[in-house]
């Protein structure tokens, strides 16, 4: 299978995003704070770091499953967060790190950050390693949360899609993992989770992987479930409620709904 680095990755979603990704907040920050569940931002130490994440509860009666977020290439944007307390809308206990923790310009996160371009670049050269252990030491916490049934899977988009396919390969204790259009990782045997892929139907770059991804996995043993959702642009997740998209929008729209009600109907398989 062949797969794009992850600087290349990085760069492409950066041409192709970074005129959208500002206006983006403006509509997402109003509808966060008007969530009616409990949010709360945690520092989760491990080693000499510390890594700053955003943590939404659902409103059940029951210990519920968690869901770990990846956020796309501009950081943890309000859009990031945004959907972070969606997935908690739909009964689950979902976390979001902010993988630039203590790389902000003040030694904050994503926030402090002056532009859309300044994000990306710093995104996109983070360690993988570091990437990974952040992950690791976020699902380790939301793990023990006494909310949390000791179930967890994965979610991301865009260059967290990219992540949350990769930390499949890491974690072998996920009870699935969701990949947004985003590039599979070079060896897929490690593999224990199965993974459902959400992909644009115009996103030649990225479904270009699907076919050698979909015989890499089947090889391996692995299940691999992508859907591909027809017209729509990569980032539709995002796209798909951005009230500031009143153009050829429709494809978008649809393919978000259909996501979402996928992405449901396996959450609940878990």
């Amino acid at each position: 299978m062949k797969k794009l680095s992850l600087a290349t990755f990085a760069l492409l979603c950066c041409a192709f995003f970074a005129s959208t990704c500002a206006r983006a907040q403006e509509w997402a920050k109003p509808r966060l704070d008007q969530s009616p569940r409990h949010h709360e931002w945690v520092d989760i130490k491990y080693g000499n770091r510390t890594v700053h994440a955003f943590v939404v509860y659902p409103e059940v009666k029951s210990k519920a499953p968690a869901v770990l977020v990846i956020h796309e290439i501009f950081g943890l944007t309000d859009w990031a967060r945004e959907v972070t307390d969606e997935v908690a809308a739909a009964g689950y206990v979902a976390i979001a790190p902010d993988l630039l923790s203590s790389l902000g310009p003040k030694g904050g996160g994503s926030s402090e950050f002056a532009s859309t371009d300044d994000a990306v670049k710093a995104v996109s050269g983070l360690n993988p390693d570091t990437v990974t252990a952040d992950l690791n030491a976020t699902a380790d916490y939301v793990k023990k949360l006494p909310a949390v049934n000791g179930k967890l899977a994965v979610t991301g988009f865009c260059w967290g899609g990219g992540q949350s396919f990769r930390f499949a390969t890491n974690r072998h204790d996920l009870s699935a993992a969701f990949v947004f259009y985003g590039p599979p990782p070079k060896d897929v045997s490690a593999i224990t989770a199965p993974v459902y892929g959400f992909y644009g139907g115009n996103d030649a770059r990225i479904d270009a992987t699907i076919p050698d991804t979909t015989e890499g996995m089947k090889k391996a043993g692995k299940k691999y479930d992508p859907v591909t959702y027809e017209g729509a642009g990569h980032g539709f997740m995002r796209a798909g409620e951005d009230p500031t998209h009143t153009t050829d929008n429709d494809a978008n729209i649809k393919a978000r709904e259909e996501a979402w009600t996928r992405w449901k109907t396996l959450l609940k398989q878990m």
